[in-house]
């Protein structure tokens, strides 16, 4: 150590002649360096978990109508579980699924596509009858799923509930669930793979029965349960799920597709209706407690509230009855807005804008196929290569941080073999939604129907004769989509 007074301190690393001054600040700058990577370490790794990529779970109701949620208007049942999510969330008002019937309602929310595009454009069901209706057996694998690019992203993905994209009846050879993307999967008799089957009671019953029987031989294991309690089923099936992605530390994307409101309806005995529409309410009811356990679990767990972003919707309008869209004309296979408008819900504290929490958005207008690029974009995905989306990434209207609207048209055609249903004799054959209007015409463009939604939602009032232009436009559009697409029998 140096004794000279003229060095100070700093001859305890000098010295005094200075023969260490080069190694020492060697020493001096890499602590410096150090320092400075400790906390650019630690920023990183903040910045990365406030960026961890969010958990989506979306609930895909079937056969339920635009005003059947007590929040969206139902008086005769309470749904106060999807209620909160409301509350919590943000209620959209002018959502569309791509088809008022369900396999391509289920085809457009998974690949961000038309399902004409895949030869679906009416319920699957037996091999002949899909052959008969000009639609494919099944979805094509290689449709641009969502689950499939989340999960190349990270995420553990499973799909619990109805899936009715291929696998039915005596379609037997459809591809498993797990080919589309999906780690684990848990349906019912339209699908491949593991599944939940119903038992059945009613009122004076002394053993259950069994109905879709022969869909054990669509895969197993098979579970029979009753099908009152049959969304339990899955809702437990996805808790584990997400149990075990939160442990292995991963994003999850959960499909969550009950289909006990669609007929025929076994609610609870004790719960048991007089009629058509009481048997539906008594089943909306006991759905709504099924899903609290899910709500709940997400809810209560701090790092899955704020970051996780859960959707609500129905797949196409009520089936004649049973489900009802107040103030809108039109039902389940009806290109009206009874078939067509669905009830959404976005709930997620952490990523919804929280100056939005209970709002109700009245204008934007937009559709399934947009859900899959805007969760796309939410989860920092990629899309597949080469892959053109029917839908627009509308992100920042989910999210609440913008009202912006589609900017291109949506498109519809009628299921094949519904040309008169449900009390309507020689229906539209197609229809688009352009900003506040909406036209719906046959397939040579001939008879023609225009109405202004915001001022008349009911589509009571033909505005045709007093818009040709307007009509001459919409109706080279929506005739021109539809002969870009795959023919099915419609025409």
């Amino acid at each position: 150590m140096s004794n000279d007074p003229c060095l100070g301190p700093w001859g305890l690393w000098f010295g005094s002649n200075g023969a260490t001054l080069i190694p020492v600040m060697n020493r001096i700058v890499l602590m410096f360096v150090l320092l400075i990577a400790l906390l650019i370490g630690s920023s990183v790794a903040g910045f990365a978990e406030a960026k961890a990529p969010p958990n989506i779970i979306l609930v895909f109701i079937d056969d339920m109508g635009w005003t059947d949620l007590s929040c969206f208007g139902n008086t005769e049942a309470k749904t106060p579980n999807i209620d909160r999510m409301a509350e919590e969330g943000i209620a959209f008002e002018q959502f569309y699924v791509n088809s008022p019937i369900c396999s391509p309602s289920r085809v457009a929310i998974s690949t961000g596509q038309y399902p004409q595009r895949w030869r679906i454009t009416s319920y699957l069901a037996h091999r002949d009858n899909n052959r008969e209706r000009g639609l494919t057996q099944w979805l094509d694998p290689k449709a641009p799923m969502l689950a499939r690019s989340l999960k190349k992203a990270g995420y553990a993905t499973g799909h619990f509930g109805k899936w009715h994209m291929g696998g039915q009846r005596d379609v037997e050879d459809a591809p498993p669930i797990t080919e589309f993307g999906f780690d684990q999967s848990l349906t019912n008799f339209e699908g491949m793979g593991p599944k939940l089957l119903p038992l059945t009671m009613k009122p004076g019953w002394t053993e259950p029965k069994r109905i879709w029987e022969d869909a054990e031989r669509l895969g197993g294991p098979v579970t029979w349960m009753q099908r009152s309690k049959i969304t339990s089923g899955y809702v437990d099936a996805a808790l584990d799920f997400i149990d075990k992605a939160e442990a292995e530390d991963k994003p999850f994307y959960v499909n969550l597709w009950p289909d006990d409101v669609h007929s025929p309806y076994f609610p609870p005995v004790e719960k048991w209706g007089k009629n058509k529409r009481e048997l539906y309410l008594a089943v909306l009811e006991e759905m709504d407690r099924q899903l609290a356990p899910l709500f709940d679990r997400v809810r209560d767990d701090e790092n899955l509230r704020e970051n996780t972003l859960i959707l609500i919707c129905s797949d196409n309008g009520p089936e004649l009855g049973a489900g009802e869209s107040d103030d809108l004309k039109g039902s389940k296979t009806h290109l009206f807005e009874g078939g067509i408008r669905s009830p959404l819900i976005v709930w997620g504290p952490g990523t919804v804008n929280r100056e939005k929490a209970g709002a109700r958005n009245k204008n934007s207008v937009f559709a399934a196929i947009d859900l899959v690029p805007s969760l796309i974009d939410l989860a920092g995905a990629e899309p597949p290569a080469g892959i053109s989306y029917d839908g627009e990434d509308l992100l920042d209207t989910l999210l609440g941080k913008s009202e912006a609207s589609r900017q291109v048209p949506i498109f519809f055609s009628r299921p094949p073999d519904r040309k008169s249903y449900y009390g309507f004799e020689n229906l539209p054959d197609l229809a688009v939604r352009d900003g506040d209007w909406k036209l719906l015409c046959d397939y040579d463009g001939a008879r023609p129907l225009l109405y202004n939604l915001p001022a008349d939602p009911s589509e009571s009032q033909n505005l045709a004769q007093d818009r040709p232009e307007l009509v001459e436009r919409l109706t080279k559009k929506v005739t021109d989509w539809y002969r870009s697409t795959p023919s099915d029998l419609g025409d």
